[in-house]
């Protein structure tokens, strides 16, 4: 299915999901009742080692009480009926517990873990599902992973932040796990094996969205250079999910500040066209979350573009190769990863946008986790550029993530590189690999100065590391890009 064909199917839900979103957000104060948002519910995740937030709506003034795991928490609702503790940090645990929430009733939240809580949201390919993936009836059979937490933030876009969305978590299992996130899902069952304790995956997204519609908007007014994007909003059809700060307001504030730690985010393919701009648009959207969770190291892994249409048959320029470039910028910034999908589209059908083998992609974010976020001793990159140098007619390229030596993938000659003179006319280079670098040339280019790995929508490319990771796309020069005016 085409990006903008689920797009349509999914647009037609907007206005009664925002609706009653709305009807949610107002519900608390109805009643005296204590009450706690959807993402509070029974067979949840709590997340270990850090302060965990529990929090609702009673009457006006009325004294809370949250007991769980021995602890004894309490606090007075203020004048709104709105209240919340904090739970010290818990230890991981698969043993279900009881959450007791007690004021003028009491609620009581059964099957309980406690381990690993994620973020999983981006636009079509976050939201393509397990029943859509490669092997899926498989892979449907064997989900049985009680351990394992789903729960899915229905589409809603508005435009004030909500207190509240609907919704339940479930336990992962043959009848649960199909209209999951595919990449969601694969992530949390490598990091389940890996860590052996449960996991809890909540899954926002939205296809063909763009990321400003993700960021919280005052985030966006403070900077000039958003100004076009805040224009737009007036101009965008009634409801529709790519209004700046819309999918914040209904998909993401209706969870905070729920405890996570951290996000994988699968998105850009709505912003190539603007890609320069989302070496700056995606952080500001990364720091609007932080701070509304109030954690500034929470992680947030970023997929990188898969391949997409037809190989070119000359090298030229890419909007998609410069949002590859946007996200791996972001990734290096403290706190972020990368995890790359450049080879992982279905040759037989390259003008599919969702590549079916989700296995991997979340294979790959998991190893990201597994390194970055929990210090675990895995290589979790593949190569990337370290420096170049030129020696006459040749470019020679280090690189980093390579040890023990690069490789051609399929032992064919090393395929993807592109070289330059000074005329910025772009050749494709025949590369030798020496180790931990290649030697690159080119008999059309007697003077090179400049050099591109995979710098295309969909690049014919084959150099990995001996973890069998893909090598980052880059260039060595800084010419004016293709999107570099758009904003």
């Amino acid at each position: 299915m085409s990006a903008f064909s689920l797009f349509s199917r999914t647009f037609q839900s907007i206005q009664p999901i925002a609706a009653a979103a709305v009807l949610w957000a107002a519900a608390p104060a109805l009643h005296a009742d204590v009450k706690l948002p959807a993402v509070l519910g029974d067979h949840m995740v709590l997340q270990q080692d850090m302060p965990v937030p529990i929090w609702g709506w009673s009457g006006a003034g009325e004294d809370v009480t949250v007991k769980f795991a021995g602890q004894n928490q309490s606090a007075k609702a203020d004048a709104d009926g709105k209240w919340s503790v904090k739970l010290s940090p818990l230890t991981a645990s698969d043993q279900p517990g009881d959450l007791v929430v007690s004021g003028k009733n009491t609620l009581t939240l059964k099957d309980v873990l406690v381990g690993e809580v994620w973020l999983c949201s981006g636009q079509s390919n976050m939201e393509f599902n397990v029943g859509s993936t490669k092997n899926a009836q498989q892979e449907i059979q064997d989900a049985n992973y009680p351990q394992i937490r789903l729960f899915s933030v229905p589409k809603a876009t508005l435009e004030e932040p909500q207190s509240d969305t609907h919704g339940a978590w479930q336990p992962c299992s043959p009848q649960t796990v199909g209209g999951f996130s595919a990449v969601g899902y694969f992530f949390g069952r490598e990091l389940n094996k890996e860590l052996h304790i449960p996991i809890g995956l909540i899954h926002s997204s939205w296809g063909g969205t763009v990321a400003e519609a993700w960021a919280q908007r005052s985030y966006l007014e403070k900077d000039p250079d958003y100004q076009k994007i805040l224009e737009r909003v007036e101009h965008e059809k009634k409801d529709s999910p790519n209004r700046a700060a819309y999918l914040y307001n209904g998909m993401i504030a209706p969870i905070v500040p729920v405890a996570i730690r951290g996000t994988i985010w699968y998105q850009g393919e709505a912003n190539a066209n603007r890609a320069y701009q989302y070496r700056k648009l995606l952080p500001t959207m990364i720091k609007s979350w932080r701070d509304a969770w109030g954690e500034p190291d929470m992680a947030f892994l970023i997929v990188s573009l898969a391949n997409f249409q037809k190989p070119q048959a000359q090298p030229g320029e890419s909007d998609w190769a410069e949002l590859r470039e946007a996200q791996a910028s972001v990734a290096r910034q403290p706190h972020n990863g990368l995890a790359l999908a450049i080879d992982l589209a279905d040759e037989a059908n390259p003008e599919d946008i969702h590549p079916h083998n989700k296995q991997e992609v979340g294979r790959r974010l998991a190893l990201v986790a597994l390194a970055k976020t929990y210090g675990k001793n895995v290589v979790c990159s593949g190569p990337e550029f370290a420096s170049m140098k030129i020696e006459g007619e040749k470019a020679i390229v280090q690189f980093k993530n390579a040890e023990g030596g690069l490789e051609a993938n399929g032992g064919e000659p090393v395929k993807g590189f592109q070289i330059a003179g000074e005329d910025k006319k772009w050749q494709w280079a025949k590369g030798e690999i020496r180790g931990d670098h290649v030697v690159l040339s080119s008999d059309d280019v007697k003077a090179p100065v400049a050099v591109r790995y995979g710098w295309a929508i969909n690049p014919v490319t084959n150099l990995y590391n001996k973890a069998g990771l893909p090598t980052v796309p880059f260039r060595t020069d800084e010419w004016k890009g293709v999107t570099e005016e758009n904003r």
